[in-house]
């Protein structure tokens, strides 16, 4: 082959190879710095945010641990303030400092009352009974007084419907009332007897006080009864 000939190809395989190596260098390049640059962004996105999570973790961590502090703290100041309260409620007055209080009363018996025992004109052959509380203290009227006239054996029955919602309750100085009738008016209680003495006594004592009746005494026969304890004289003679 002639001399002329080989030249040329020999410089376009030159040429050839030349364009093949830079087309490998610059392909080698760009992967290489594209790939170094795609894998080193996701490197620093990846571990910027695990700093910031663990930023964020801890930080969550310390306000949560404060919040607890603070709910402790708040619980033991509203525990405080509560026991403040119950000094105060305390120390304001309960049922200790009221004279009126139900633990503070005491029950009407013969030693803290006065009894007094008078007929009245309306309604016939009624007895209004008066009891005075001359006790220093509130006293309660349990039930209805026991009738006891000169020496009789037994004691008059209660009208139940004259029982009373509550217990009757005297301050000191206070009356309460009760009614008895002493007989039946048609004469249905037999022959009866003139009592010249009384003596009442208190649900729950067995002891009596006496009242005194009227000097010519009072007639009473086997309809004798007697109603609860009222706080008004009115409501016991109509019961």
């Amino acid at each position: 082959m002639p001399a002329s000939v080989r030249r040329p190809r020999t410089r376009l395989f030159a040429a050839v190879t030349l364009a093949l190596a830079a087309l490998s260098l610059t392909a080698c390049g760009n992967d290489d710095a594209s790939g170094t640059r795609d894998e080193g962004a996701a490197k620093s996105s990846s571990s910027a945010r695990g700093s910031a999570a663990g930023q964020g973790g801890t930080a969550s961590g310390e306000a949560a641990g404060g919040t607890d502090g603070a709910g402790g703290e708040s619980s033991g100041a509203g525990s405080g303030s509560g026991g403040s309260s119950g000094a105060r409620e305390n120390s304001g007055g309960g049922t200790g400092s009221d004279p009126d209080a139900p633990a503070n009363r005491v029950p009407c018996t013969a030693d803290n009352t006065s009894v007094a025992a008078a007929p009245v004109s309306r309604p016939l052959n009624h007895m209004l009974i008066t009891i005075t509380n001359t006790g220093d203290k509130m006293c309660d009227l349990k039930g209805y007084p026991i009738l006891k006239f000169d020496e009789a054996q037994s004691v008059p029955p209660v009208i139940e419907e004259s029982k009373p919602q509550a217990v009757t309750s005297l301050k000191p100085g206070a009356k309460g009332y009760a009614a008895a009738i002493l007989s039946a008016g048609d004469g249905s209680g037999g022959e009866g007897y003139t009592a010249q003495n009384l003596q009442v006594g208190f649900q729950g004592s067995d002891k009596f006080t006496d009242a005194a009746l009227q000097a010519k005494g009072v007639h009473v026969d086997d309809k004798l009864r007697v109603t609860y304890w009222m706080s008004d004289s009115a409501d016991a003679l109509t019961s």
